[in-house]
């Protein structure tokens, strides 16, 4: 007996799409991870090789990119159905699509002033210590990793050097999002070590939410300051903030505009990033924590 074909099925798996609606200077975020598996009659594709039944995966994520902007996504629930239902009824040999999709939850930072639109990842975070003793005495750094936080707004690119490598457009307006890592060194034991923990957290937040952003090094610079003016204990932080990319999708091939005071799609990018580090002292300070954050 010759061999038959199963079960089977097809799609585009892990579609990230951040999708920004704007109501004046309040900004809301869904942010999500769409997987598309789609089956039906596709058994020529697999025994003959004929793609007259299949509809390519880059369409689907070209749907799930259109989708967001025209229809915007009232709930994970909500935008998986109209994707499956849509792949369905519009493709004659599809019976069945299975839509899976996580959210990555943000939660608002408040902003100075009438606007909102920073966030910080809700879970993830993981806080940091290290002790050192010897016969020098006792050296402690606090930190920590994994704090995701974005602004919708109120952040630039622009005036940088260009060669005939660069094909980077200047931005007035782009989402700036970061993965923070930070170590700072304690000169004093504070009196309460998770107050002083949650002090220094609050304010790499409030900068991060209040500066306005002409680049990551600016903004990492006033959330380095903001610690060390702030919380008396804390001689030196140093700041590991990688760019997230968000790319705006394009749309026009679709007949749709990507762009208007209603909000925006964009494509949250993995790889590669650019990675943005500094040390922040007190005046006077020396410099002690070791460069390679990874290993303090």
């Amino acid at each position: 007996m010759p061999p038959t074909l199963g079960q089977n099925q097809y799609g585009k798996a892990e579609t990230r799409v951040v999708r920004v609606t704007r109501e004046g200077p309040v900004h809301h975020v869904r942010d999500l991870n769409v997987s598309v598996a789609l089956s039906g009659d596709l058994a020529a594709v697999h025994l003959a090789g004929s793609n007259a039944a299949v509809l390519p995966t880059d369409t689907m994520k070209n749907t799930v990119y259109a989708f967001a902007r025209e229809h915007g996504i009232a709930s994970p629930e909500a935008f998986g159905e109209r994707l499956a239902r849509h792949f369905v009824d519009t493709q004659p040999a599809i019976h069945r699509a299975r839509v899976r999709i996580a959210e990555y939850a943000w939660d608002r930072v408040p902003t100075p002033g009438e606007g909102a639109h920073s966030f910080v990842r809700a879970g993830g975070e993981t806080r940091t210590a290290q002790v050192t003793c010897d016969d020098t005495g006792v050296r402690t750094l606090g930190g920590l990793t994994g704090l995701t936080v974005m602004n919708t707004t109120d952040s630039e690119f622009r005036g940088f050097v260009r060669d005939r490598f660069t094909t980077l457009p200047e931005a007035d307006d782009r989402l700036l999002a970061t993965d923070v890592t930070a170590v700072w060194r304690y000169a004093a034991a504070p009196e309460d070590w998770d107050a002083t923990h949650a002090r220094v957290r609050g304010r790499l937040l409030g900068a991060f939410a209040g500066t306005y952003s002409r680049s990551l090094q600016q903004t990492l610079f006033a959330m380095g300051t903001a610690v060390i003016e702030n919380v008396p204990q804390i001689d030196e932080i140093r700041l590991s903030l990688p760019n997230k990319h968000h790319f705006l999708v394009d749309l026009e091939p679709f007949g749709m505009s990507n762009a208007g005071p209603d909000g925006a799609v964009y494509i949250a990018a993995d790889r590669p990033y650019g990675l943005i580090e500094a040390t922040v002292l007190r005046d006077g300070a020396p410099s002690l924590i070791p460069v390679d954050l990874t290993a303090p």
